[in-house]
């Protein structure tokens, strides 16, 4: 339908099934270069796409250490990271 040059600056997401099966209904974004799409989308969607890196450690570890932080002053806070 629509002619793209990166298959990358299209996103999909929001799909709904209708009851019954048999339809699916979408949004899709397309944009004009990677640069655009890094600088516009959410950054879960651009993790979802592969175009972000993911957090590393767990959830929990991730809290723990920024409730760790809180609890320092100063040039201290620069060592824990």
């Amino acid at each position: 339908m629509y002619k793209v040059s990166d298959d990358k600056t299209v996103v999909l997401f929001g799909f709904r099934t209708k009851f019954g099966g048999g339809r699916t209904t979408g949004f899709g974004l397309i944009y004009d270069t990677l640069d655009i799409l890094k600088k516009i989308e959410p950054k879960f969607r651009l993790r979802r796409a592969g175009l972000m890196a993911k957090p590393e450690g767990s959830r929990k570890q991730r809290k723990e250490r920024k409730n760790r932080i809180k609890k320092l002053r100063g040039k201290a806070k620069n060592k824990t990271t």
